[in-house]
């Protein structure tokens, strides 16, 4: 047990506490803590959904997939069928330029083919207004 001891003053009158009475601070607070946890919504684990109504779309058709091969020697392929000059591989590629739907190019070089011959196909085909041109057989160059 402790004692107070005076600062010996010698004079018969007691001195102010100076403490802080917290004992009303912390009954209102615990007083807001059980309104927030009152207030607040309760967690529902659902998610609402609009769905829509009615029938599906029609399912989607696959794109029509046109092969371009590019041989060591600069020779191009078109699905396959050996395209003879520059101008007969630009024919192609307009027409299916104006599908309404286009097809996907593919285009697949040779390993040993130079650069400026799959350049020149990429830019015949950018030029003429193929949207969807992709390079496949990447991993054999690494």
């Amino acid at each position: 047990m402790g004692m107070s001891v005076g600062s010996g003053g010698g004079s018969g009158e007691p001195e102010p506490m100076m403490d802080i009475n917290t004992t009303p601070l912390i009954d209102v607070m615990l007083v807001l803590l059980v309104m927030l946890i009152i207030t607040i919504p309760i967690q529902l684990h659902s998610v609402d959904l609009n769905l829509p109504a009615g029938t599906p779309p029609p399912a989607v058709r696959e794109p029509e997939i046109v092969r371009i091969d590019v041989d060591f020697d600069g020779t191009i392929l078109w699905n396959g069928e050996v395209v003879e000059t520059r101008q007969a591989l630009e024919a192609k590629m307009s027409e299916a330029a104006v599908k309404p739907e286009q097809p996907e190019i593919h285009i697949r070089p040779n390993k040993l083919v130079t650069y400026d011959r799959v350049a020149a196909v990429l830019a015949s085909a950018q030029r003429l207004g193929l949207k969807k041109i992709g390079i496949i057989g990447s991993e054999q160059f690494l």
